[in-house]
């Protein structure tokens, strides 16, 4: 049976998986697309078993308890169109993560992060505050041994900046699913573009949508996700 290891250094939380790379890690063992639920958070340096169900669904679990599922979807959307990179270098300036980060170690997008550690995708506000955007060159230890970013990674960097379009006022919410498509992996050291915009909003449910743009503009892959406002919180 294959399993899954979420390593400590490509933590959301401190003690769980990024939701972005955990279902690019779900996604990784299939060869379609993917909608990825997070039933709890993903442990971390654990193995979690993933069991192929009769009906396509992938269940990730932790011996009897549920991890995740994933499910064959499609994912149809028309991205906003891509900021040049310095507007989003601009944007990013005004990351409201610079202010106070809940999660400041997250691989994605934790400010206290260095380079060559985590991704740094610091995803602030477009001018008029439709959508978020951050400059994103990835680094070498992403690489997949062709020059080119690791799929995984490439759903990580897709995780994040949803939750800023939707959070600037740093309410606290948690990934509930993804689905990515990817049309090309980026390369080392290109620099890339990313956004995020809001969709709806449905009391503590929030959908967004992702997009990353390669150094010619074009699309290389996008995501739509659901956040959810834990009770309470």
């Amino acid at each position: 049976m294959a399993t899954i290891t979420i390593a400590r250094r490509f933590r959301g939380p401190p003690e769980s998986a990024n939701g972005g790379y955990f279902a690019g890690c779900v996604a990784a063992e299939v060869a379609h697309p993917v909608t990825v639920r997070l039933l709890r958070p993903p442990p971390l340096e654990t193995p979690l078993e993933v069991q192929s169900l009769p009906d396509g669904t992938l269940a990730i679990q932790l011996g009897t308890q549920p991890i995740g599922r994933a499910q064959p979807a499609t994912l149809s959307l028309i991205p906003r169109a891509a900021p040049a990179y310095f507007e989003a270098v601009a944007a990013s300036r005004h990351y409201a993560g610079f202010t106070h980060h809940r999660f400041p170690d997250c691989f994605v997008c934790g400010t206290q992060r260095g380079r060559g550690d985590g991704m740094r995708i610091f995803a602030g506000p477009l001018p008029g505050g439709e959508a978020v955007a951050a400059p994103w060159v990835p680094d070498a230890s992403l690489d997949a041994g062709d020059g080119k970013v690791r799929p995984e990674f490439m759903s990580a960097a897709l995780d994040c900046p949803g939750f800023y379009a939707v959070s600037g006022d740093d309410r606290m919410m948690l990934l509930g699913e993804i689905t990515v498509r990817l049309a090309r992996r980026v390369r080392i050291g290109e620099r890339c573009v990313v956004i995020g915009w809001p969709i709806e909003s449905d009391g503590r449910k929030h959908t967004t949508d992702t997009a990353v743009f390669g150094e010619a503009g074009e699309l290389c892959g996008c995501a739509r996700a659901v956040w959810i406002e834990p009770k309470g919180a």
